[in-house]
């Protein structure tokens, strides 16, 4: 089960006395202002090294590197709309009951504030409007990446759909893991790429073949992918800015291993493989940027299951399509730890509490971690007590780190692994 940080209002607080004549009608304050100058310091820092890439040190085909752009003017228009309709989504979730209440902030005035639940239906929704819109300038009606890329929205279409319904049944974590496998089906049934892996250099005398066709084991492959980065992403939460976090900056990783990959190939197919995946990652930055800059800490909307299987998906979806669901694993090395760390509490053998969050003392205003199988547990169990931010930033450097890992592990390993 996720470690989710919110609350529904029955669980924190005893239900208000029915409203008569006399009663005066409370209406609840609107959300904090977006923390601008956070997005315009990473906007600044990835920036850089990103318009680098693609201007400077590699030589991008004019055509390609226009679509990238038109690309990229799309998700600017589309970081502006998510800032602006979230308050407003926000607004609507809080009258239909949709809110939670910071469990880290128990016991201080913060943890009594009404936080509006599932606003990663915002993102989604603007990211496939973004998705389908950029599809008027790059593809053609006989373009061979249309039908992928069609069954690519599909599947995260499938996904906010059904994590929407998560956020608002709250299902059992045992049905959480079927949930991805249907929403692959569209992208499973109309994948027509290879079903072969190329096997390392290290193994071919073992195995006596180069390349290796996997047939339907590799789209089985596929499926499994698909549900683990969206459950990881799911269950590796907790704490205010992590979940969109982490994605933020796994998704800057992506954004700049395929501008490294188009840079260095002469193979059309496999430009556009990476490119493919850029137009489908940077709508997915763009949003989450906007979603990040209400649910920093101190968070004003919570993201829900809605954004995480979301962007877990649209990960899977890019690392299948794009053929690099190798490196898109060790991007993925924070959720694998954490996935280990809770796999005797998923699977049943210790007991799984509802919340497996660290425990929130009020009067230091510090987190201390208990013995549930969770990376941030572990880690504060580790360093000892921090603060809910500090921690935040610490577990998002970690990811960093475990990123900048994976280009290195390709460096080192290039020409004699594969």
């Amino acid at each position: 089960m996720a470690a989710r940080k919110r609350a529904s209002a029955a669980d924190t607080k005893p239900s208000p006395p029915p409203q008569t004549q006399e009663t005066t009608t409370q209406i609840d304050p609107p959300i904090a202002p977006p923390k601008k100058a956070l997005i315009f310091k990473f906007c600044l820092f990835f920036s850089i090294p990103y318009f680098y890439l693609l201007y400077q040190h590699y030589t991008i085909e004019q055509e390609l590197r226009r679509s990238i752009l038109i690309n990229a003017s799309l998700c600017v228009t589309g970081f502006f709309l998510t800032q602006r309709m979230i308050p407003v989504a926000s607004r609507y979730v809080l009258k239909r009951g949709l809110f939670g209440f910071d469990i880290n902030k128990k016991g201080t005035p913060q943890g009594t504030v009404k936080v509006p639940e599932s606003l990663g239906i915002v993102v989604g929704i603007v990211f496939l409007v973004l998705a389908i819109l950029f599809q008027y300038f790059n593809f053609t009606a006989d373009s061979n990446w249309l039908v992928e890329y069609n069954a690519a929205l599909a599947s995260i279409c499938f996904m906010i759909l059904l994590g929407f319904v998560d956020d608002v049944l709250d299902v059992p974590w045992r049905v959480k893991l079927l949930l991805p496998s249907i929403a692959a089906l569209p992208l499973l049934m109309a994948y027509a790429g290879h079903t072969t892996i190329i096997i390392p250099k290290p193994l071919i005398s073992y195995v006596g073949q180069e390349v290796l066709n996997l047939g339907w084991v590799y789209k089985l492959y596929m499926g499994l992918l698909a549900v683990f980065c969206t459950n990881s992403i799911n269950i590796h939460a907790g704490l205010n800015g992590l979940e969109v976090g982490q994605t933020v900056v796994i998704a800057s990783a992506i954004l700049i291993h395929n501008l490294m990959q188009i840079g260095a190939s002469s193979d059309p197919e496999y430009k556009q493989a990476h490119a493919f995946s850029i137009y489908l990652v940077q709508p997915l930055l763009a949003t989450s940027l906007a979603l990040l800059s209400y649910n920093w800490y101190p968070s004003s909307v919570f993201v829900g299951d809605t954004y995480t299987y979301f962007a877990g998906m649209t990960m899977a979806v890019v690392g299948i399509l794009g053929h690099y669901s190798e490196t898109l694993l060790i991007f993925f090395l924070p959720q694998v730890l954490n996935f280990l760390l809770s796999l005797p509490q998923l699977s049943g053998y210790v007991k799984c509490p509802r919340h497996r969050l660290p425990r929130f003392n009020p009067e230091t205003g510090l987190l201390t971690g208990t013995r549930d199988g969770t990376l941030i547990n572990f880690y504060l169990r580790m360093v000892g007590p921090k603060s809910e931010k500090t921690l935040c930033i610490h577990l998002l450097l970690v990811q960093a780190l475990g990123c900048c890992f994976c280009f290195l592990l390709r460096y080192l390993l290039a020409g004699w692994y594969k």
